[in-house]
């Protein structure tokens, strides 16, 4: 548990050290760019070999060693076409059963998109890789590698999302799914949570979601469709997640009280209402685009991918939680809600900068920090335990690996 506590300390450390939005161009490497380059670098050096180096740390480890075993042997697998030839060429390559190779690549590929992402899509890059650390995102990927692979993908996406480069981002998501084909799932909903919805849509929604109470065998029977493996399993009992709801929740109360500071600060001219269009509002105040509003420095094409981003996360965690509170019976409901969720490392920093008064700023920041510090703390308490195993940390270095299923049988 130290040395969880100290790598995260020392990464966030790194972290706040680097600014992803430096002020100003030139044609020679600043000072700021030579800090950010060595600072990342170290950040990714330090999460790359204590994952890589690990040894059945991670609650499906001896697992996956086994699933690796078993595609060596061409036997049947329930993992993916991508995961299964990157097996094959790695022992291949090794010339043995290499499956710390296999975990390596993973450990690297997964760290490398969520640091991207981060660095790329963050408006504060030290507090979204804070949140990435104490919200359990990097420890977690020590189990269900494949997963987490497929969810830094994911967050890495969403700029093409934004962007509205749909080819690049369906060809991303396709290439990831040969890795975990759930992440298929992100397609239609980042698309749902990129469109402009009105009331009478978000009604149709609504009776949509209805259906989850009432439908639920048939429902069940979609995803034993999708996942054959799963057909008389226990991963059919379902099951929801109360942390996940109330975190949801809670960045939907700040990202509507972020709104309401914002509207309320210069209402007489940015009144962003239901019926009424950003367009028509910079009209109705003499804007023009390219003239850059005098308190936030942001001009109307800046103003509107804000707006694009804000309501893009916003229908992504409200997605979560229609998912969490009912969709519970879904075997796959925590996989499809962390797609959403994990949006909230880039939301959080969005909204704290848009928050126009200081004292308030300072005030929302402390509360986001400390109730980051108390998720780590209960998310490390609980790391010995079935379901987590990342505590005792142990390394090939000292440690041997357990048999595996195929050893003792």
């Amino acid at each position: 548990m130290i040395l969880y506590i100290t790598i995260a300390a020392v990464t966030a450390l790194l972290a706040s050290l680097v600014d992803s939005h430096p002020a100003g161009k030139s044609h020679t490497i600043t000072r700021q760019q030579l800090c950010n380059r060595v600072c990342l670098t170290a950040i990714f050096l330090i999460l790359f070999l204590l994952s890589a180096c690990r040894l059945n740390v991670g609650n499906d480890y001896a697992k996956y060693v086994e699933f690796m075993h078993l595609v060596n042997c061409d036997a049947y697998v329930p993992t993916e076409i991508g995961f299964n030839l990157l097996v094959k060429l790695i022992y291949g390559l090794s010339g043995f059963e290499n499956f710390l190779l296999v975990f390596a690549f993973y450990s690297f590929v997964t760290v490398l998109f969520f640091l991207l992402a981060m660095y790329e899509q963050s408006d504060e890059f030290g507090l979204t890789f804070f949140l990435f650390m104490t919200l359990g995102y990097y420890f977690q990927t020590f189990s269900t590698v494949r997963y987490y692979l497929a969810l830094a993908l994911a967050l890495y996406s969403m700029k093409f999302v934004l962007r509205r480069q749909w080819g690049r981002f369906v060809v991303l998501v396709c290439l990831g799914a040969a890795f975990h084909k759930s992440l298929l799932v992100v397609i239609p909903l980042y698309f749902l949570a990129s469109l402009s919805w009105k009331k009478w849509q978000l009604a149709i929604a609504a009776a949509f979601c209805s259906t989850f109470l009432f439908l639920q065998e048939f429902y069940l029977k979609l995803v034993v469709f999708l996942y054959p493996t799963y057909e008389d399993t226990e991963y059919l009992e379902g099951g929801t997640s109360y942390i996940s709801i109330l975190r949801c929740a809670a960045v939907l109360l700040f990202a509507g009280i972020v709104s309401w500071m914002r509207r309320r600060e210069d209402c007489h001219k940015r009144i962003v209402g239901e019926n009424t269009g950003f367009e028509e509002c910079a009209e109705n105040a003499g804007w023009k685009a390219g003239i850059k509003d005098e308190k936030r420095g942001m001009n109307i094409e800046e103003e509107k991918a804000w707006n694009r981003r804000f309501w893009f996360y916003t229908y992504l965690n409200l997605g979560a939680l229609v998912l969490y509170v009912f969709c519970s019976f879904l075997p796959i409901i925590s996989r499809i809600g962390y797609y959403l969720m994990v949006s909230q490392i880039l939301f959080l920093p969005m909204l704290l900068k848009a928050v126009p008064d200081k004292k308030w700023r300072r005030l929302f920041r402390a509360g986001i920090l400390i109730a980051a510090v108390a998720y780590f703390a209960m998310y490390l308490k609980k790391g010995a335990n079935d379901g987590v195993l990342i505590l005792p940390y142990k390394t090939f270095f000292f440690h041997e690996m357990v048999d595996i299923l195929s050893d003792v049988t």
